[in-house]
């Protein structure tokens, strides 16, 4: 920004410093390219100055990117600059020497750098007598144990940001500072171990303090509703415990913004604690378990914009106050113990609301009929709703959880216009239908989980560009895998187990940088908050998402083929499962490269051959199952691979080694196999050959008996004549014994 005055020319002694400064700094997005000689410096990129005088007033150097160490000293030697911002940059070093005089500056930010700043000492501060704003936020400050006393020193000082700056020394016991000028003060996320400060609550015209995310403890004193300008007051996440005190909170009449949740408060908390907040637009009351008694038909005094009720006592039925707040933007009541919900009442406050959580309750009951018009985020997952999706109407709507409910039906279809779409969880529903649409005008998908559902048909073809988790597990979707899957350079979470999918994997996977390239792999847009069900290692587990689960599943479905070449080409693969497949071919040795793999399940297929000695190099696997295939030859030794159970090799019966029978036994059962196969051969031809002699001579007797007449007569003469002989001698010698 420059002045309009067409005479004024840059001080030389400012421009000269300015050029100074630049030449120290790192710029590699050329956001300082203006600082030339060449032209005036009061016409530079972020520079300010006096309309008449034509000195420096004003750097507005913020979200530049720059780099490098800054020297600060440079630019608070600038003797008429009143105002310096150079946050949101990526300083890696800040310096600061007492070489400069900044009588005139008046705001100062240096606040949230991309890498850790460490300043050691604050003593400089005192040389900037005029200053009002101060922002220091995210700047370690954990050895400078004199920061309260050194910030006394700041007479005009209205505006104080110290939030994460690693500070634990506040002074508990004193009972007063030199802040009476202090309007906000914001000492967020440190680490402050002792009982609200004494003078804090002397700070009479104090309308901003947000002491959040500290560890103090101890009771809100009652003195507090003396600090009659507070409009924000923030005390969630700490560990502040004893009775609320409801009146003192109550006479905080100029009260916008009340957090007092995620504490150990106990007692109850009723009407009388709102009674003078007609002001109120933020509540946030959550992670608390006090009691709520209020009146069934209180009337607020207020209408909130923001309510944030979420895991604390309200159920079952949704209190009937709520229902009054016509102009509500946010509402939190998730794990509350909510199952009565008049769908009236609450249709008519949500319709223009922009982010409701109502997960983790036993809600029942059909929402079809209401219309979401201004809908961004929506999370009603782990409820009993039934019927068909909600309507959501808002082209603006980007974070949409559904999941674990008994919605049915299809895909809406106004879902093609939710542009802004980041993330969809439809797991654990009754849905059907075929995806048929152009998947790839979603440009900021990033999530799509449709698990465990009836959806069925192919596989879209054209997916979200930014796609990084793809779960269509448990549902009916058959064909190829399309190959375009593999074109997806962030997706590294991959789930289409329990399908009726056929054909080969695709061999192109090298596209997949979150999978293949530790230098390239960003994790841009990682939803860290978000959690899915995952089958990994033979169990499930619900898990946070995040990089450290990279997976491929593709189990229990038709596939064919080989294992590609390429699929052992993703490095950075934490989980693997392709089992219950019928998968051909052989595990190659390429494997060995998956140095980070955990899960490996290729059991149940058709794969032969020996197991790679290779894989003796994979030191990070935990959980391996090559059970029911046809493998051979010996387990690789002294290994791993020789330390999992028996029944990660089962149903393998030519392979041996540790832990399954050795392969010696293996050799010596072959040998008595192969004998008692030899016997087994002599007996059966023994009593062919027999049975084959006993056929030849009984036809070659009786059919030439049958066949040729002379012989036929000859035969039977000649049996006459050995029956006549045979009866005489037996006559005769029973003659001869009875006579003697």
């Amino acid at each position: 920004m420059c002045s309009s005055h067409k005479l004024v020319r840059c001080n030389k002694k400012d421009r000269t410093t300015l050029l100074t400064f630049k030449q120290g700094v790192t710029d590699n997005f050329n956001r300082l390219s203006s600082w030339s000689t060449q032209h005036d410096c009061c016409a530079w990129q972020g520079v300010h100055c006096h309309n008449i005088t034509g000195r420096v007033t004003k750097l507005h150097l913020q979200f530049n990117r720059l780099a490098g160490e800054c020297n600060l000293s440079l630019l608070l030697g600038l003797v008429f600059l009143q105002f310096l911002d150079l946050s949101f940059n990526s300083f890696h070093a800040i310096s600061i020497h007492d070489n400069f005089t900044a009588s005139s500056l008046q705001y100062l930010d240096i606040s949230y750098q991309s890498h850790t700043i460490h300043i050691d000492n604050l003593q400089w501060l005192s040389r900037l007598s005029s200053i009002n704003y101060l922002n220091l936020a995210l700047i370690d400050l954990h050895k400078e144990t004199n920061w309260l006393q050194l910030l006394a020193m700041l007479p005009s000082l209205s505006e104080l940001h110290l939030s994460s700056c690693e500070l634990n020394n506040i002074l508990p016991s004193l009972n007063s500072v030199n802040l009476t000028s202090l309007k906000t003060l914001d000492l967020s996320d440190n680490n402050l171990h002792t009982e609200l400060p004494k003078w804090l609550l002397n700070l009479s015209d104090i309308s901003y303090l947000d002491l959040s995310n500290n560890p103090l403890k101890g009771s809100i004193p009652e003195r507090i509703g003396q600090l009659e300008h507070l409009q924000l007051l923030d005390l969630s996440y700490n560990m502040f415990s004893g009775i609320i005190p409801s009146s003192a909170l109550g006479n905080l009449s100029s009260l916008v913004t009340l957090r007092i949740g995620s504490n150990s408060f106990s007692g109850a908390i009723s009407e009388t604690t709102f009674f003078k907040l007609s002001n109120l637009e933020v509540l946030d009351l959550s992670n608390s378990t006090f009691a709520f008694h209020l009146d069934p038909i209180w009337s607020p005094p207020f209408q909130l914009r923001t309510l944030d009720l979420g895991n604390t006592n309200q159920g079952p039925h949704l209190p009937e106050w709520i229902y009054t707040q016509k102009s509500l933007q946010y509402l939190d009541i998730s794990s509350s113990g909510l199952s009565l919900v008049d769908w009236d009442k609450f249709g008519r406050i949500v319709q223009d609301i922009e982010y409701l959580v109502l997960s983790n309750n036993s809600i029942s009951g059909d929402i079809s009929n209401i219309t979401f018009n201004n809908i961004s985020s929506i999370d009603l997952n782990h409820n009993n709703f039934n019927g068909q999706l909600p309507n959501i109407m808002s082209t603006k709507v980007d974070w949409v959880d559904l999941s674990y409910n008994s919605f049915s039906g299809t895909m809406p279809n106004n879902w093609k216009s939710w542009k802004d779409l980041e993330l969809i969880n439809l797991w654990s529903n009754n849905l059907s239908g075929e995806l048929s649409m152009d998947l790839s005008s979603f440009k900021k998908l990033g999530v799509l989980n449709l698990g465990k559902n009836e959806f069925f048909g192919n596989i879209p073809i054209n997916l979200p560009q930014y796609l990084q988790a793809l779960i269509l597990r448990f549902n009916r979707f058959e064909g190829n895998i399309p190959q375009q899957i593999f074109n997806l350079s962030l997706l590294f979470y991959l789930d289409l187990a329990h399908n009726r999918l056929s054909g080969f994997i695709p061999q192109c996977v090298y596209n997949i940088t979150e999978m293949v390239d530790e230098d390239l792999a960003t994790g841009h847009g990682i939803y860290t908050s978000y959690k899915i069900d995952v089958f990994t290692k033979g169990h499930d587990y619900e898990i946070s998402f995040d990089l450290w689960h990279r997976t491929i599943d593709l189990s229990v479905n038709n596939l064919s083929g080989e294992i590609p070449s390429s699929l052992y080409g993703l490095i950075l693969v934490h989980t693997l499962n392709l089992s219950y497949n019928h998968l051909t071919g052989t595990i190659q040795k390429e494997i060995e490269g998956m140095k980070a793999l955990e899960s490996l399940d290729l059991s149940n297929n058709m794969l032969i051959g020996e197991i790679p000695a290779s894989m003796a190099t994979m030191s990070f696997i935990d959980y391996l199952n090559l059970s029911c295939n046809n493998f051979s030859g010996q387990i690789p030794i002294g290994t791993q691979l020789q330390s999992f159970d028996a029944s990660s090799y089962i149903g393998n019966p030519e392979l041996c080694g540790a832990p399954l029978r050795n392969c010696a036994a293996k050799e010596e059962n072959g040998k008595h196999v192969y004998m008692d196969a030899r016997n087994e051969e002599n007996r059966e031809s023994f009593y062919v050959g027999m049975s084959v002699g006993f056929a030849v001579a009984f036809w070659g007797t009786c059919g030439s008996l049958l066949l040729i007449r002379r012989w036929r007569h000859s035969y039977y003469r000649l049996v006459d004549q050995l029956w006549d002989q045979l009866y005489v001698t037996f006559i005769v010698t029973f003659n001869h014994f009875f006579s003697n």
